[in-house]
């Protein structure tokens, strides 16, 4: 390596390139998009993120589906084979960064399980140990749950929600939500919970958008994606999360303890859920369909089918097909027969959003974005190699306040209290402690490269003023998964399998068809948007303050 700016290219850290040295955004051609001199005119924008496909998943269906809907899509429109999503690659920054055009850096959220050095356990943390509630009161800092845990029907013992609902009304995401079971804050004195939306620190589409007096709805695995509304937490009319990983009520064969994620026909089970709330959108009703609406100016979902697909390593309780495998076939990206059947549920879903477009008359007025939160890595199963992350919390200044996470890339939080002190064992700060702790484990722990305060201080913010930037980053050897299980990839890392995702934007407005080479960012699909529907990108704190350009011309 010749400097951080080729580890940063090498890495195929291209959101942390645009942060230190700057990038010039892709734009579609003006014409295809104009409706009038006026603005583009559409009506409607479908946001749809197909979590863990790659930029080479779309190229090869395409190739070898020339009849499916992935390719209708390109062929009515952009594709653009070098978007990267966020670094870190996890689904909260990754989905958050479609809809404010912010990094981590401005969105302020770099996991959906991280930390806070400010915030303290929920009440049922405590409740569910049988220990006295503190409040807010000791030493701050805490692991941030914004996925399944803030389910009403969270399980702390079995880490499973009893069903799909949350324990409230799908639709109705204040039912599904317990404030008990969110990490608090002190505010005036008051110890309080902080919902998810009190996370997010710059703007959504959808506040933009709702503010404009149009509708605004969206589908997602948790009902812990309400930090879509945004910081006002009132930018979504609607959001429809039936519970991912909740207990597999509708298939036949699951058994007690199976959530959708644990076999090929749950997943789709479960994202059919969200692919009908969406065709109920485009009719005119809520999710449910128990209500007559306005079809939303903005709307749409994320499917699992694929995600699940590449991770899970073989046939579950409910799969009736035992002989299903999972992952890829070889090193060129060939899905093998369990994802292939995940490709094809995804792609027999859009087709059902393009005829109900078609038959509500505006397809024509709707501009059709699919990509994806992140990728997943290893794509050849070869590269796989699975390791224990245990070692992490042994390094000084971890203390009993420390947390972290690591999927295929481990983010380090030191104890806050412990983070600036002074190692009373060695005389030096436990913060350079830790750093050669964990610099001596890096065979162990298959560490390519330890990003510490110096480096992130420049990609994000300096770890000891900001309360949510990791003290250290690890970037692993490529195919290094921190499980002990079976599950053949992961993402959350910077490599470009967990990065380069799949980005079309089509209408039948675009009459000319095209690839565009030019590195693009899953960021710049929220002012794109915007764009679209004729509002002011610059609306955006992240347009404004990260340079998040539009792909469409001014």
């Amino acid at each position: 390596m010749h400097g951080f700016r080729d580890y940063l290219l090498s890495t195929g850290a291209i959101a942390a390139t645009m942060l230190v040295c700057g990038v010039t955004a892709v734009r579609a051609d003006d014409d295809d998009h104009r409706h009038s001199h006026d603005g583009h005119g559409y009506k409607h924008v479908l946001l749809v993120s197909v979590d863990g496909m790659h930029s080479i998943d779309l190229t090869r269906w395409i190739q070898s589906h020339p009849g499916g809907n992935f390719a209708k899509l390109a062929d009515n429109g952009v594709v653009y084979p070098n978007a990267f999503t966020t670094a870190p690659s996890d689904s909260y920054p990754g989905m958050l960064a479609q809809v404010t055009g912010a990094t981590p850096k401005g969105g302020g959220l770099f996991y959906d399980d991280s930390y806070d050095r400010t915030e303290y356990p929920s009440k049922a943390f405590y409740t569910s140990q049988n220990l006295p509630d503190p409040g807010c009161t000791g030493n701050a800092g805490t692991e941030v749950t914004n996925f399944e845990a803030l389910d009403k029907t969270y399980n702390f013992s079995t880490a499973l929600v009893a069903d799909f609902t949350g324990g409230g009304t799908v639709g109705q995401v204040y039912t599904q939500l317990d404030p008990d079971h969110m990490q608090r804050k002190l505010v005036n004195g008051q110890c309080v919970p902080v919902f998810p939306h009190e996370y997010v620190r710059t703007n959504t589409i959808f506040e933009v958008i709702k503010a404009a007096g149009k509708h605004t709805v969206w589908s997602d695995k948790h009902p812990a994606y309400e930090d879509l509304a945004g910081p006002s937490g009132t930018g979504l009319d609607e959001l429809y999360a039936p519970e991912i990983n909740s207990q597999d009520t509708l298939d036949a064969g699951a058994q007690n303890g199976d959530d959708y994620t644990t076999s090929f026909t749950g997943v789709r089970t479960y994202d059919a859920m969200k692919v009908q709330a969406v065709l109920n959108w485009i009719d005119g009703f809520n999710g449910a369909r128990t209500q007559k609406q306005t079809v939303p100016a903005i709307f749409g979902m994320n499917f699992q089918a694929v995600s699940v697909g590449q991770k899970l390593a073989k046939a579950g309780n409910a799969d009736a097909d035992k002989t299903l495998i999972g992952g890829y076939a070889d090193a060129q990206a060939t899905p093998g027969n369990a994802l292939t059947l995940q490709f094809q549920f995804v792609d027999d879903a859009l087709g059902k959003f393009i005829n109900e477009l078609k038959k509500q008359n505006i397809y024509d007025e709707t501009l059709i974005i699919v990509s994806a939160k992140h990728g997943q890595s290893p794509i050849n199963v070869r590269d796989r190699v699975a390791i224990s992350d245990a070692l992490y919390s042994g390094a000084p200044g971890f203390g009993a306040n420390g947390f972290e996470i690591c999927d295929d890339t481990a983010y380090v939080w030191l104890s806050p209290e412990l983070q600036q002190a002074t190692n009373p064992a060695t005389g030096h700060p436990y913060y350079a402690d830790a750093k050669a702790y964990i610099e001596a484990h890096a065979a162990d722990l298959h560490i390519t490269k330890l990003i510490d305060r110096d480096e992130l201080t420049r990609l994000y913010e300096d770890p000891f003023h900001n309360s949510r930037v990791p003290d250290f980053v690890a970037l692993t050897d490529h195919g290094v998964i921190c499980t002990g299980g079976s599950k053949l990839a992961e993402h959350g890392g910077w490599s470009n399998d967990d990065r380069n995702v799949a980005l079309v934007m089509s209408s039948p407005r675009i009459k000319h068809a095209r690839i565009v080479e030019d590195l693009t960012f899953t960021t710049q699909i929220a002012p794109t948007i915007l764009d679209a529907l004729d509002l002011d990108p610059r609306s955006l704190q992240a347009v404004r303050e990260e340079g998040t350009q539009s792909l469409m011309r001014d």
